[in-house]
């Protein structure tokens, strides 16, 4: 058996020296702060921040599970004034956790928090961007066999003194589709394919409903049918029949989902993509389609 020098000693080996006796001060009162020097630094910036941060919340559902946590990535930014050299970004995610560890996370929670960055970075305006996977129990068409789907959600809140709010949700969800030029010039069968809907809304902050699940309603009512977790042979049979039954180009599908959004009183504008993984070419077919109310 080996034997080896104590771990300093192998640490010294691999590089490790001793530290240096330092001239610079340690107490935070006594250490420069460049980002809150003042001076005149040429221009404004709109958003300046962090990202990709991940961060444990809990969110709420009228689909179940009612409650759940969920794994969320954030991206915080705040404007900054051109007499102000930088932020202090550390502020950022301190914030983060003070108030994530009391607050669920939603629309309104996002309003409040938005606020609180800017008051606390002595700045006009803020951002908060935030993606997260939402699950939702979805049961088959015939059997009634339950399981848990996903859906992926962003949370865009934005504060700025003057405007005051504004919140974009934007959805993804899949579905199926089947082609109805296949259907209609084949003898038999159509061709079908797995298709992702991604809708971002502008919305009325003074309504408050879920809105994760008014757009997974949108996309999935629209849709030739749903996807489902788990699928018996009667439910496969319930499902491919109503695939044949509502055949959907991506243009059909955008446009009626653009139909109940826009007679939606909540959505102010909206942005719609449908993407289909095409069953029988190496492309993808898309249509996006945008409005403004």
């Amino acid at each position: 058996m080996k034997r080896l020098p104590p771990k300093a000693e192998r640490h010294r080996h691999f590089g490790t020296v001793d530290p240096i006796l330092g001239t610079k001060p340690t107490d935070k009162e006594k250490m420069p702060d460049l980002q809150n020097k003042p001076a005149d630094f040429y221009f404004p910036i709109q958003q300046v921040g962090i990202s990709d941060v991940k961060y444990p919340v809990m969110i709420e559902s009228v689909l179940a599970p009612t409650t759940q946590t969920t794994t969320a990535t954030f991206a915080m930014t705040t404007s900054l004034e051109q007499d102000f050299k930088g932020i202090n970004m550390s502020r950022l995610t301190e914030q983060l956790h003070l108030f994530f560890q009391t607050h669920l996370l939603s629309i309104e929670t996002l309003r409040e928090f938005t606020a609180i960055l800017a008051r606390e970075m002595k700045q006009k305006a803020s951002n908060v961007r935030v993606s997260f996977p939402w699950f939702f129990t979805k049961t088959s068409p015939a059997m009634q066999k339950e399981g848990m789907a996903h859906a992926e959600v962003i949370y865009d809140v934005s504060f700025d003194e003057k405007q005051g709010y504004t919140s974009v949700i934007t959805l993804t969800g899949a579905v199926t589709t089947l082609c109805p030029c296949s259907k209609e010039i084949s003898e038999y069968s159509a061709h079908n394919q797995r298709g992702f809907v991604t809708m971002s809304v502008t919305v009325d902050d003074s309504i408050d409903i879920d809105w994760k699940a008014v757009l997974l309603e949108a996309a999935e009512s629209n849709a030739s049918s749903i996807l489902y977790p788990v699928l018996k042979r009667p439910d496969e049979k319930a499902v491919t029949e109503r695939a044949y039954e509502n055949p959907r180009f991506v243009e059909d599908l955008v446009r009626l989902v653009a139909a109940d959004l826009y007679e939606n009183e909540g959505v102010r504008s909206f942005e719609i993509e449908c993407r289909n993984e095409e069953s029988i070419h190496q492309h993808d077919a898309i249509a996006r389609l945008s409005y403004t109310k």
